[in-house]
């Protein structure tokens, strides 16, 4: 019989707790945020919340997938003709062009801010959805979007349970877009270029896992030397990225850009960083750039 009693004082316990620490931070102070009141009385909810929610659910989910980039093949020899022997006609070669590719016509229409400083996977989610149609940009949509975290989380993804890559990629297949894929690599460079390809492939944007893993990016272009689905070595030279961290300030990374920013090659440099993530060790991500893209075209998806 105790068991029950305590299980049923554990919730009043917590709320008077709470109650306790907004009064001693000043409701005013954070309803107006003043010295960040209102930021640390949201986490100490946000901790409450994963205190009632439990443990993060050991289980099985979406893995991340390692990509080797095949090595590229010098060009092949002419072979010897016999003497009299006519030439087969040699195809006429590709020629490099640089390109600039971007699915996205108007960048302001599908971005939608994260309501909270925590909530960059959920308005990346929305992001993405938007850009597919399948979703409207508004906070209502994003605050769903989020309530459901807890039937996608798990240790593997995300030790502090929330938002991981593959909960990231669940919840876009719970709203219409199936077949998102987590990606592992060793260089920025084969990680954009693979989204890129992508992109180029599906029409869909593909989110980057920045800041180490702790922020999300939704990429809806980029620019290269020559067209990745042509030259498998083509060097990519930017992205177009949507940041829902805008237009907010980051104390470590500073400004954040508007919706379709264009981030030349040093932006990515400085923001797209291997996978380090504090709360511990994540053998298939540690020290690898993380993406999570589409593997099937917008006409096929729906």
């Amino acid at each position: 019989m105790t068991t029950p009693r305590r299980r049923r004082l554990i919730p009043w316990r917590l709320l008077t707790l709470t109650f306790l620490v907004g009064v001693a931070l000043g409701f005013g102070a954070i309803a107006t945020n003043a010295a960040g009141a209102g930021d640390r009385f949201e986490g100490v909810l946000a901790r409450i919340d994963r205190f009632l929610a439990g443990p993060v659910p050991d289980r099985e989910t979406l893995p991340t997938v390692e990509i080797t980039p095949a090595p590229t093949r010098p060009p092949t020899p002419r072979p010897t003709l016999r003497p009299g022997a006519t030439p087969t006609p040699t195809p006429t070669p590709l020629v490099r062009t640089p390109v600039d590719v971007t699915i996205v016509a108007d960048h302001e229409a599908v971005f939608a801010h994260q309501a909270h400083k925590d909530w960059c996977a959920p308005a990346g989610v929305q992001m993405t959805l938007a850009t597919l149609g399948l979703v409207d940009t508004s906070d209502a949509v994003q605050a769903e979007i989020h309530s459901q975290v807890r039937g996608w989380e798990s240790w593997d993804d995300s030790h502090n349970g929330e938002w991981g890559p593959a909960a990231i990629a669940l919840a876009l297949e719970a709203y219409g877009a199936p077949g998102y894929e987590i990606r592992a690599f060793t260089s920025r460079g084969d990680a954009v270029r693979d989204a890129a390809i992508a992109i180029a492939k599906t029409n869909a944007p593909a989110v980057l896992l920045t800041w180490r893993g702790a922020h999300t990016w939704v990429m809806t272009g980029y620019t290269a030397d020559a067209d990745p689905l042509l030259f498998p070595d083509a060097v990519m030279t930017g992205t177009y990225i949507l940041d829902p961290w805008y237009p907010w300030n980051s104390s470590i990374w500073g400004q954040s850009d508007p919706p379709g920013t264009f981030q030349d090659w040093p932006e990515m440099e400085r923001n797209f960083l291997p996978w380090k993530r504090p709360e511990g060790l994540y053998p298939d991500r540690d020290g690898r750039y993380i993406t999570v893209v589409p593997t099937i075209p917008v006409s096929a998806a729906r």
